[in-house]
């Protein structure tokens, strides 16, 4: 079990080639310099753990954008799908934690921030527009979307939560993740 959690600590280490982005650039030095004091200099790996980093599968580790992006266009499980009624309409989603899992787990090195928070000239509804960012050894992508809700509704957590949720399912269902969710009134 050591061993094993020593060889994914050593893959997670070998696969953040990745530039970080310009945002993060002032925090993370900072954050280096203090790090730098407290921890020691990283040894280098010994050959028996070399070879046992080559078995361990790396799934979600350091993979092509298009295989992230395959993944996330599975259809996902029923039983992670909810249903609520809206007006007398049944709407079929996913919620935001279990999207959030799903990414965790297929696109471990995923962003996700909110863009911005508008609300109406008559304060009657807010809308956020959220951005989820992929990153594959290969490249990196973006999607953007929206969600608004009713100030008045305060059925399920306040409004900028619900917005907020809303859009980061939408900009996941750009990716793919849920996407058929949409298509099937269709059929």
């Amino acid at each position: 079990m050591a061993s094993s959690l020593r060889t994914r600590s050593l893959l997670s280490r070998l696969c953040s080639h990745r530039d970080p982005p310009l945002w993060a650039s002032a925090s993370r030095s900072y954050a280096a310099a203090r790090s730098a004091k407290a921890m020691p200099p990283l040894e280098p790996v010994p050959v028996e753990v070399a070879a046992e980093v080559e078995e361990v599968p790396t799934s979600g580790i350091c993979r092509p954008l298009s295989d992230i992006l395959k993944e996330l266009g599975k259809k996902v499980p029923e039983s992670l799908i909810k249903t609520r009624v809206e007006e007398g309409v049944a709407i079929r989603y996913i919620p935001w934690h279990f999207i959030n899992r799903i990414l965790n787990v297929h696109a471990p090195e995923w962003s996700g921030e909110v863009r911005s928070i508008v609300y109406s000239a008559d304060g009657s509804s807010v809308s956020v527009v959220y951005r989820v960012t992929l990153y594959g050894t290969d490249a990196e992508i973006y999607r953007e979307a929206s969600g608004t809700a009713s100030t008045a509704d305060t059925g399920y957590g306040d409004p900028v939560q619900k917005a907020e949720a809303m859009a980061f399912r939408r900009a996941c269902a750009r990716l793919g993740l849920g996407l058929h969710l949409y298509h099937e009134e269709l059929s």
